[in-house]
C-alpha cells in the first residue's frame, strides 16, 4: 500500500548497524533530526567484533553513556586474561593478566594528569553494544528509527535526496525526501553500489594464515564454568595442542554459559555442519560435555578495501561502505564510528546554516587516509598471526610433560599473538593517534614531527599541532564524569586558553555573529600549556584541534572561514 504523502528528514540514514545509530545519535547531540532505514527489523542478535576501542569509548563518553557500555557484557569482576590451554578441562600453559572493568576504572585515579587514555579500550561484545545504541535511538525524540524498512530507490539533485522505502512486514510505501543522507548499510550495500562507487584494494591471499572464508559461531556450554574454568575465568580461552582442529579460541560473551569462535570452514562444505564443529569444541575442552549451537554467521578476513569515493552529491557513505577490513584488531567497526563522529558535526554545521560550502568535502578529504592507514594497520596485525608446531609430549604427565608445556607458552603464536600486549601498546597509535594534516578546514602550523604518527601503529605521541586529536587532560583529582578536559568541551568549537591567555572576545563575537557555537574554557595546569604548545589553540566539535595560536590573528573571520569550510 502506497502512502500518497511525500515525508522529510534532515538526514536520511541507510543501514541501522553501529556506524548508522551513532550517527543519528550525534546528529540528535547536536539538535538534528534524523530517519534510520534497516531492512531488519531488529539489530542482529549474533556475536561480531568485541573490542570498543579507547576512541570510541571516548565517543561514548561525548555522548554521556560510556560508563553504562562498561555495564555490557562480562560480570563487572570477570578478568579481560588471555588463557592458553592444553585443553580447557586440562594444563593451563600461559596467562596474560588483563584488569577487569572495576580494577580499569579505578586505576585512573593512579594515572598522571597527562593520561591520554581517559576511556580506555573495553572488550564487549558488538551485539550488546548494537542493542544498547538501538535502545538510545529509540528514546529519542529527534531519531526516527525505521526497522524493518527497506530502501527500494533513490535519486538526488542539487538541493536534496530523494529516498523510496517499503515496510517489508506491511508492504507499506513511503517516499522521503532529506537534504542529505548517508549510506551505513556495509560493504554489500545498496547505497555505494547503485552510486558506482568501487572499492579500491586487494584481498589477502587464500593461503594466509587469517584469511578467507571464516564464520562466526555462537554457543552456549553450560557446563564449561562450573566444572573447568570457573577458578580460572579469562575473557578469551586458547586450545594450544598437536590437533589443528582443537586449536580452538573461545571467547566468553555474558561470563556464565554463552561463547563464540571463529572457524574455518572444511573443503567441500557448503554450510557450517554443526555436529563437528560441536565435536571440535569439546576436543578443545577436552570433555565431553553438552554443546548448543546457537546460530552461526559468516565474514570473511584477509580484506584491505578503501572506497575512492566517500561523497557522491548529497550522499556520503561511512563505515564497511567506505572501508572493509579484516577482522584482526577490531579496527572495522571503530573506525566506521569515527567516519561518523566526523561526518556528523559537519552535517550538523550545514543543516544550521553556519557550515560553508567545502566543508562536506573535507569529510572525504579527512577520512579516506585513515581508511587506508588503518586497514593498513589491520592487515599488518593479520600477517603476524600464525599457526603453530606444538610439541606432541605437551599433554603428557611427568617431566617430558612439563618441558613440553614450558616450550608451548613460549611458542611465538602464544607469546607474539596481538592479544597478549600491554594496552598502551595494543595499536593505541591506530586507536586515537589518527591525524587530518593536509585538510582543507584545519589551519596548519608546521609539518608534524614524523614520531608523531608512528608507522608502528603502536605509540600515541600527544601533540597540540593542528589535525590531530586534542590531547588529554584530568582536570581534578576525583577522575570521573566532569573530570576529563574533553568533558568540558562544547558542543560546537571550544577555544582553550592556557594560562591566562590575552583577551579573546573578537573572536566570540565574530563566531556568535555568524550562528558558530563556541564554548571558552580556560585551563590553568601548567600541563595543558606544555601539550599544546601555544597559550591558545581552538577545538573542532570532534575533538580535533583547527588551530592554534599565542594571540588571535588580525582577521578572526578569516580563520572562522578556513575552519568552516567557507
Amino acid at each position: 500500500m502506497a502512502d500518497d504523502e511525500t515525508h522529510s528528514t534532515p538526514v536520511a540514514i541507510v543501514g541501522g548497524g553501529p556506524v548508522g545509530l551513532v550517527l543519528a545519535l550525534f546528529l540528535d547531540f547536536y539538535g538534528v533530526k534524523s530517519t534510520i532505514f534497516n531492512t531488519e527489523p531488529n539489530e542482529r542478535w549474533h556475536p561480531k567484533g568485541n573490542g570498543q576501542n579507547a576512541r570510541t569509548m571516548e565517543h561514548y563518553r561525548r555522548l554521556g553513556f560510556s560508563d553504562e557500555v562498561r555495564k555490557l557484557g562480562l560480570p563487572p569482576d570477570h578478568p579481560f586474561d588471555q588463557a592458553y590451554f592444553t585443553r580447557l578441562s586440562k594444563h593451563e600453559i600461559f596467562r596474560f593478566p588483563m584488569p577487569n572493568r572495576e580494577e580499569r576504572i579505578a586505576m585512573r585515579k593512579d594515572m598522571p594528569i597527562t593520561d591520554q587514555l581517559p576511556e580506555p579500550m573495553f572488550h564487549v561484545n558488538q551485539m550488546y553494544v548494537e542493542r544498547f545504541l538501538l535502545q538510545k535511538a529509540r528514546a529519542s525524540a529527534n531519531i526516527d528509527v525505521r526497522f524493518g524498512w527497506q530502501v527500494e530507490w533513490f535519486t538526488q539533485d542539487e538541493t536534496q535526496v530523494r529516498i523510496a522505502a517499503r515496510k517489508l512486514d506491511s508492504g507499506e510505501q513511503s517516499v522521503w525526501t532529506a537534504p542529505y543522507a548517508v549510506g551505513c548499510d556495509g560493504a554489500r550495500g545498496f547505497i555505494r553500489k547503485t552510486l558506482g562507487i568501487a572499492y579500491e584494494g586487494d584481498v589477502q591471499a587464500k593461503g594466509a594464515y587469517w584469511a578467507g572464508q571464516f564464520y562466526s559461531v555462537h554457543m552456549r556450554i553450560p557446563d564449561l564454568y562450573p566444572k573447568f574454568v570457573g577458578h580460572r575465568r579469562a575473557w578469551m580461552y586458547w586450545a594450544v595442542n598437536p590437533d589443528p582442529r582443537t586449536r580452538g579460541v573461545l571467547i566468553a560473551l555474558n561470563g556464565i554459559d554463552e561463547f563464540m569462535m571463529l572457524i574455518k570452514p572444511k573443503d567441500g562444505w557448503t554450510e557450517v555442519n554443526t555436529d563437528e564443529v560441536v565435536g571440535w569444541v569439546q576436543q578443545s575442552i577436552g570433555a565431553d560435555i553438552p554443546v548448543e549451537i546457537i546460530g552461526y554467521y559468516p565474514w570473511s578476513a584477509g580484506q584491505a578495501l578503501v572506497a575512492e569515493r566517500y561523497k557522491a552529491g548529497r550522499i556520503m557513505i561511512a563505515g564497511d561502505a567506505a572501508h572493509v577490513f579484516t577482522p584482526t584488531g577490531g579496527f572495522g567497526m571503530n573506525t566506521g564510528i569515527d567516519d561518523s563522529v566526523n561526518l556528523a558535526w559537519k552535517l550538523a554545521a550545514m543543516l544550521q546554516g553556519w557550515g560553508g560550502a567545502k566543508l562536506l568535502d573535507s569529510y572525504q578529504a579527512e577520512r579516506k587516509p585513515v581508511g587506508y592507514r588503518n586497514t593498513g594497520a589491520s592487515r599488518k596485525y593479520a600477517s603476524l598471526m600464525h599457526d603453530a608446531v606444538v610439541p606432541e609430549a605437551i599433554e603428557a604427565d611427568g617431566p617430558a610433560g612439563d618441558a613440553a608445556r614450558f616450550a608451548g607458552a613460549n611458542l611465538t603464536y602464544v607469546r607474539k599473538n596481538h592479544f597478549v600486549r600491554p594496552e598502551h601498546m595494543d595499536a593505541v597509535g591506530v586507536q586515537i593517534g589518527g591525524r587530518y594534516d593536509g585538510s582543507p578546514v584545519v589551519v596548519s602550523d608546521g609539518e608534524p614531527p614524523a614520531d608523531i604518527f608512528p608507522a608502528t601503529y603502536d605509540e600515541y605521541i600527544p601533540s597540540g599541532i593542528p589535525g590531530g586529536r586534542a590531547p588529554h587532560l584530568w582536570l581534578d583529582a576525583e577522575r570521573s564524569m566532569g573530570s576529563s578536559l574533553f568533558d568540558r568541551f562544547g558542543k560546537g568549537f571550544t577555544l582553550l586558553r592556557f594560562n591566562g591567555a590575552g583577551n579573546t572576545e573578537a573572536l566570540a563575537q565574530a563566531a556568535a555573529k555568524r550562528g558558530i557555537p563556541l564554548a571558552i574554557v580556560d585551563v590553568d595546569l601548567p600541563e595543558g600549556r606544555e601539550l599544546y604548545g601555544r597559550d591558545l589553540a581552538l577545538i573542532r566539535p570532534d575533538q580535533f584541534i583547527a588551530w592554534r595560536g599565542d594571540g588571535l590573528p588580525d582577521n578572526v573571520d578569516t580563520l572562522l572561514d578556513k575552519v568552516t569550510g567557507q
